[in-house]
């Protein structure tokens, strides 16, 4: 599976389309062009329907979202809805901020992503809408089994596919569950991994299903944040990161690979 995604990917540069936050906009780009594919950020509302349109995947990622972009994610949400456009919804910050919860679940309405990708807490808020967190980081209370419920029903009742990402990723299509424990802590001590993590799933999803392109996503970048684990510090370890997620080889994904498979 992932090595295919790998291969497609590679084979057809897909025009990825992402509409995300500027803090991770740049690791994000770097991230698709890591695969072979290839980014446009556009996040204009006078060009998101026709670069949606052109793409082979859409990414909305809503973090430090501003009116513009909410206009801009809306009008690309209905394009993909209308051309059968696969899509992830990143619901970054939703757990902490209403505002962002009722315009994903507006987003939703609109046209249902194919994967809708959070940590625990976030996901969490998605089924549990009286649920809030404090700040964008995963509630650390929250636990394996009650973020895997979450996105079990979530999944079954959207008819998609859930990333719920922590030190083990739960990824469901609502029948089908897969965890993946690889990664590595120091992931947490930079920003954007998670919207990375996105990204990379977006370029998978333009040639396989939301399930295997959320599990391959996960499974190469928590490989890559551990090949890139280094004690020099954080600027470090994100151009590690950033290295390993172009140079890492097959091999190395499946010999490192930690995935439990679950139906």
């Amino acid at each position: 599976m992932i090595l295919d995604c790998r291969k497609k990917v590679r084979e057809l540069h897909p025009l990825i389309h992402c509409i995300t936050n500027p803090i991770s906009i740049n690791q994000c780009a770097n991230t698709i062009l890591s695969t072979g594919a290839r980014p446009i950020m556009a996040e204009h509302p006078e060009e998101a329907a026709i670069i949606t349109k052109s793409a082979g995947a859409l990414m909305l990622n809503l973090g430090n979202i501003t009116d513009a972009r909410k206009e801009s994610m809306l009008i690309s949400a209905k394009e993909a809805g209308k051309n059968n456009l696969r899509s992830v919804l990143d619901v970054c910050g939703i757990a902490c901020l209403k505002t962002r919860r009722d315009y994903a679940l507006l987003l939703i309405n609109e046209s249902i992503p194919t994967v809708i990708k959070g940590n625990y807490s976030e996901i969490y808020a998605l089924y549990r809408q009286e649920y809030s967190a404090s700040g964008v980081d995963a509630d650390v209370s929250l636990t394996v089994e009650e973020a895997e419920k979450a996105a079990i029903e979530l999944a079954g009742t959207l008819q998609t596919t859930i990333l719920a990402s922590g030190a083990t990723d739960i990824i469901t299509d609502g029948r089908r569950v897969t965890y993946v424990k690889n990664g590595s802590p120091q992931l947490a001590t930079v920003t954007g991994t998670g919207c990375m993590l996105g990204a990379l799933c977006t370029a998978f999803l333009s040639v396989a299903d939301g399930y295997e392109a959320a599990v391959a996503a996960s499974v190469m970048f928590g490989v890559c944040g551990e090949l890139a684990v280094t004690e020099k510090g954080s600027g470090t370890f994100m151009v590690n990161l950033l290295d390993r997620l172009s140079t890492v080889t097959d091999e190395e994904i499946l010999r490192m690979q930690k995935v439990d498979q679950r139906v």
